[in-house]
């Protein structure tokens, strides 16, 4: 892994977290330049991620925080110095990476410094998957060349797959952090009224509300996979 688009402490700290994963192997099969701008987009997920997740410090402090990500990405856009965002610069000129996408990004990362998210309603669910994960299969599918209206529609259907599925297994992890992303109209079918987190995830027809959910993933899993096999190799 390279350190050429990023701060030389971000990279090795980057590097450490991802080097055993599945990401950083796939990552290293794809020629320099996608792959560079590959981690620089993980890279970007990571740091703003990190201030949403830093329970540590006060929601007012993180979300000036994310406030200032924006600052840099609007004058990294408007060619002006970009403060952190510069290691975007490349990546962004290369690939043509859209600002939106990345301030899309942003905004899930502020959902969650608002307030814990407790139970949302399925449409605000829906909306905080496009901003943590389809947002960010928008900037991937730019670097992997894919034309605009599949790669726009694979981004669509993976990212809430994942981040569905990712909600699905980390439902004890967010729950000790005081959150909770399984939808109200799930858990209100499944005849659990509370949405604390900590008294869902015992409550025992929890397993009935995560088996409602679950074929969600599955159809944009199954939508995905449609859209992947009508593309070339």
């Amino acid at each position: 892994m390279t350190t050429d688009t990023l701060l030389a402490p971000q990279a090795v700290n980057l590097q450490a977290q991802v080097s055993g994963s599945s990401f950083y192997t796939a990552m290293r099969l794809m020629p320099r330049a996608e792959r560079e701008a590959m981690f620089a987009i993980y890279a970007f997920c990571r740091l703003v991620d990190d201030i949403a997740d830093d329970g540590t410090r006060p929601r007012p402090i993180r979300a000036q925080e994310l406030e200032s990500w924006r600052a840099d990405l609007a004058a990294l856009y408007a060619g002006q110095p970009a403060g952190r965002a510069a290691f975007l610069a490349g990546p962004v000129r290369d690939f043509g990476l859209r600002h939106a996408d990345f301030l899309a990004v942003i905004d899930g990362m502020a959902m969650d410094v608002a307030a814990d998210i407790q139970a949302p309603g399925l449409a605000t669910l829906d909306l905080y998957c496009d901003r943590v994960a389809s947002a960010v299969g928008r900037l991937s599918v730019r670097v992997f060349g894919m034309e605009e209206a599949p790669g726009l529609a694979l981004a669509h259907e993976l990212g809430r797959a994942l981040q569905l599925t990712n909600i699905l297994r980390d439902l004890d992890e967010d729950a000790g952090i005081g959150r909770l992303y399984l939808p109200r109209e799930v858990l209100e079918a499944a005849g659990i009224a509370s949405d604390d987190p900590l008294a869902v995830v015992a409550d025992p027809r929890v397993d009935s509300a995560c088996r409602a959910l679950a074929p969600r993933a599955l159809a944009h899993f199954a939508a995905a996979d449609r859209l992947l096999a009508s593309r070339p190799r």
